[in-house]
């Protein structure tokens, strides 16, 4: 299950997402839903089935979780690939 102490260890592909800031101003406000992850990007799909490919370093996110709660993570943190995230030990980031 998916709780806001730890989205970080698990996989953010099918998460409802909006990009709440970012260096560049045209990717603020992009929502969607996370259809692929790598190491340094996620795409979102938005409503009208156009993807996006967003950097993580430059953006932070609102990840919307199954139950509905949102949570605000810092693309910085989650620089890496999504396998190697999972083994990745996080400081306390709430």
């Amino acid at each position: 299950m998916i709780t806001p102490q730890n989205i970080m260890r698990h996989e953010l592909v099918g998460l409802e997402v909006k990009i709440i800031q970012s260096s560049n101003w045209d990717l603020e406000g992009i929502q969607g839903k996370v259809v692929n992850e790598t190491k340094k990007t996620i795409t979102i799909e938005d409503g009208e089935g156009n993807e996006k490919i967003i950097p993580k370093r430059s953006a932070k996110f609102h990840f919307t979780l199954p139950e509905g709660t949102i949570v605000e993570i810092d693309g910085k943190i989650i620089v890496s690939r999504p396998e190697d995230r999972i083994k990745k030990r996080f400081r306390k980031y709430w």
